[in-house]
């Protein structure tokens, strides 16, 4: 069998660790000077396995002491004694690793028995006939030193590489530069994907970068060659220690080499840096945004025409009807409130004290509410506060559009199913409405509606709940009221011992109570509803009368007495 032969491309191999290996294929060890006289006669299929390192063998437990990657080289003297360890040792040197076993006869042994050689075929592992006249150290110091020149050409490049991506970088490129110019280098597609699988930048045929994006870069090991044959490369795109995507070079002909890992991994870097400074620019931006969408919320942004005027800026357009949107993440405890009735819009200092579970759940919220509103309403101003994500919203020709239905509902339904798809868990929010409104000026009034309405909508309806500030009915009048001790005074002097929640019996006569104002004092229909015998509930009647005041022929008590069960209803907000 002769070793001339073309054994084809060299194939990508990573050791265990997932990094490159630089070294030589087989079929290109085969080639040096002073193997010209080797033969082949086993492992035809392993010739593209990686010569990183070479040993010989001096002793009958050699295996304790070879690495993966190594070329073997032996006389057969530590066998001459038991020929018959010939037939296991291919099996156990294919699973430690090895690249190949080269093997001089004639003089330990006379010939390899033919259950190693179909080992060796059957594994694709390289069995390879020296000549009796060369020396290993001439093949150590040919194959040795054609690594060493491998290892020295990749890193070189490698660095060349490395240079020219920064130097894009430093020159104000961004992603899309340096993808194409990998692309140019490599001479295949390339494609940077974010932790969802969406496209940053694609250099190449889209038929290919969308091909790399219905790979399942996300499980596997990265730099593995996914499908085989050299058809694509991966490479985490890590900074900071927080994971971006990935970046992924791919080439349908199978042309990518080993040292294109390389390459690949010095432009993931790269590429880490272009994200962590756009990021970094976003932030800053995004905060000057929110800061100055707090001080309109708030009433200190100035005059009309010159709020009009810097929200243009940025893309914002209030020079039109609008509406409030506020969503709020379910299961927190919001900060004590401010002089408006509500948190301040936020500050910085609520910040402190939020978990990273909370810190994600916010930035996830904001995401999907940006992306929802975006898709629906371009001019439209979303933010996202220390608690909850506030959106400015068009309505059309100034009508306040109904909850179940127009772009306000589109937004709601889209925003919760972004949110539920990119965050783990059972998470939820409730959203809150304002009234429509035409001018800036008059936004602070709208946030304070949206506000109570997310506040009286979760009291009401539960996590999850969709309130619209003018559908909240007497609720809506009851959370007008600033001073909310004078809600709970109302309470105590209407309902007396029946506004607390101590003794069960108390609470069971409040009920009573409740289903008697909701049914119009309908006897018999309360007595239904609670399953009560007609006489025992005729008898709760006048204890109630006698703790309350004559309810049943006096319809102001019944007024007061059913707006102070709606405000304790409303308890919290």
């Amino acid at each position: 069998m002769s070793l001339n032969a073309d054994p084809g491309p060299p194939a990508l191999r990573l050791a265990s660790t997932g990094t490159l290996t630089y070294g030589l294929p087989v079929g290109e060890v085969l080639g040096v000077s002073s193997l010209a006289g080797a033969r082949l006669i086993a492992g035809r299929s392993g010739l593209d396995r990686v010569v990183q390192r070479l040993n010989v063998m001096e002793v009958p437990d050699v295996l304790a002491w070879v690495k993966p990657n190594e070329l073997l080289l032996t006389t057969g003297y530590p066998l001459r004694n038991t020929p018959q360890s010939l037939d296991n040792l291919v099996a156990d040197l294919d699973e430690r690793g090895l690249a190949a076993l080269a093997i001089k006869l004639g003089r330990y042994l006379d010939a390899l028995p033919a259950e190693m050689i179909e080992q060796a075929d059957r594994r694709g592992f390289p069995l390879i006939l020296l000549p009796n006249d060369v020396g290993f150290d001439d093949i150590l110091n040919q194959v040795l030193t054609d690594i060493l020149n491998r290892q020295a050409a990749v890193l070189a490049r490698t660095e060349e590489v490395h240079r020219a991506l920064v130097q894009i970088v430093l020159c104000g490129g961004g992603l899309q530069e340096v993808v194409d110019e990998v692309a140019t280098l490599l001479d295949v597609a390339v494609v940077v994907l974010d932790g969802d699988q969406k496209v940053l930048a694609g250099s190449g045929p889209d038929e290919h970068i969308q091909a790399m994006r219905a790979f399942d870069v996300l499980s596997g090991r990265p730099g593995v060659c996914v499908n085989g044959g050299g058809d694509h490369l991966v490479v985490p795109v890590v900074a900071g220690g927080f994971d971006h995507g990935r970046i992924i070079a791919y080439s349908p002909a199978g042309t990518l080499r080993e040292t294109d890992l390389g390459i690949l991994e010095r432009a993931a870097t790269v590429a880490a840096l272009v994200v962590t400074k756009q990021q970094a620019v976003a932030a800053v931006e995004s905060k000057y945004r929110a800061d100055y969408l707090r001080d309109i919320l708030s009433g200190r942004a100035g005059e009309d025409d010159r709020v009009i005027a810097h929200c243009a800026g940025f893309g914002w357009d209030l020079d039109r009807p609008v509406m409030v949107v506020v969503a709020e993440l379910d299961g927190r405890t919001r900060p004590a409130d401010g002089p408006n009735g509500h948190s301040a819009l936020g500050g910085d200092a609520a910040r402190g004290g939020r978990s990273a579970d909370e810190r994600v759940a916010q930035e996830r919220l904001a995401a999907a509410w940006s992306t929802a509103v975006r898709r629906h309403d371009r001019g439209a101003a979303v933010a996202s506060f220390a608690h909850e994500v506030v959106a400015v919203i068009g309505t059309a020709d100034g009508d306040e559009p109904p909850l179940s239905s127009g772009p306000v509902q589109a937004m709601l339904k889209e925003a919760t199913a972004i949110f539920a798809e990119h965050l783990s868990g059972k998470r939820t929010f409730s959203t809150g409405i304002s009234r429509t409104v035409t001018s800036p000026s008059a936004l602070p009034e709208a946030y304070d509606q949206a506000v109570k309405a997310v506040r009286v909508g979760r009291q009401l309806h539960g996590d999850g709940a969709r309130a619209h500030f003018d559908q909240l009915g007497v609720y809506r009048l009851l959370s007008l009221v600033s001073d909310p001790q004078e809600l709970h005074a109302f309470v105590r002097e209407t309902l007396g011992e029946l506004a607390g929640d101590d003794e069960p019996e108390l609470v069971d006569l409040r009920r009573t109570l409740q289903v008697l104002l909701e049914t119009n004092l309908n006897v018999a229909e309360t007595a239904r509803r609670l399953h009560f015998h007609y006489n025992t509930l005729r008898y709760r009647i006048g204890k109630l009368e006698r703790m309350l005041g004559p309810f049943t022929e006096d319809a102001h008590l019944r007024l007061n007495l059913t707006l102070a069960l709606h405000v304790l209803r409303m308890r919290g907000i």
